[in-house]
């Protein structure tokens, strides 16, 4: 089976380094096709940068999507995914959402710990809207942005350890959850000086998006066809399918 792979910043780096930690969670079980964003932020930081990445991500669907069983939507914070499952023929799977779904399935409340300020409330939105704020322990951040850490990722590891830590022992979480695309391959590392289990969003997002091709799920509710200027053939084209 194949998978997309789409990476909504515009930095082949972190798509590299995402795509490197998916194949290794799938070995021979799929093949995945990695896509970074064509246009907007190098790394997203803000809201802005997420909107902008929402549109990227969904330019990325309309010229990849053939050809493949399943999507992954290879970025914390899933900008786009409702609109992704929209206009999407395959099944979607956002890294946040299933790492979220992923930390309620194991039982009592779950933390996030990611890179970057701003990230802090715009999580707690996004926990809001899936629905799962009252098992939401807490989030907690550090001070180097996704991209930073993925550049130094040594730099990063005792301030990541102990941000977790500080989940578990005040926060009252059960698990964490070491989000973020550049993040990939660290909770392993991080483990050990933590007294809860921290999960990999990567590694869960792409259990995630290999069950839902092999299950086959369902695309979300299609959209009514629009009419659109100025965007890119291949998603004006999708747009207006009904």
């Amino acid at each position: 089976m194949r998978i997309l792979l789409i990476n909504p910043n515009t930095t082949d780096s972190v798509t590299d380094l995402v795509t490197r930690h998916a194949r290794r969670v799938a070995g021979d079980a799929a093949e995945f096709v990695p896509v970074t964003g064509r246009f907007g932020a190098r790394y997203i930081t803000s809201r802005a940068a997420s909107a902008i990445a929402a549109h990227a991500a969904l330019d990325a669907l309309a010229e990849h999507a053939e050809g493949c069983d399943a999507v992954y939507l290879a970025c914390f914070g899933d900008p786009g995914l409702g609109a992704l499952r929209e206009i999407s023929p395959l099944p979607v799977v956002g890294m946040a959402e299933a790492s979220c779904l992923a930390a309620t399935a194991r039982g009592g409340r779950f933390a996030i710990v990611t890179g970057g300020a701003l990230w802090g409330p715009m999580l707690e939105e996004f926990v809001a809207g899936i629905g799962l704020s009252d098992k939401l322990a807490g989030i907690r951040t550090i001070a180097p942005t996704g991209d930073r850490i993925a550049r130094d990722p040594e730099a990063a590891l005792a301030d990541l350890a102990a941000a977790c830590t500080t989940c578990a022992l005040r926060d009252g979480a059960d698990v964490v959850i070491l989000g973020g695309a550049a993040l990939a391959g660290l909770a392993e590392r991080i483990q050990p000086q933590v007294p809860v289990p921290v999960l990999c969003s990567v590694e869960v997002g792409t259990r995630a998006v290999l069950a839902a091709a092999i299950c086959g799920l369902p695309p979300g509710q299609p959209a009514p066809s629009i009419e659109s200027i100025g965007l890119s053939p291949t998603l004006a084209e999708r747009l207006a399918q009904d």
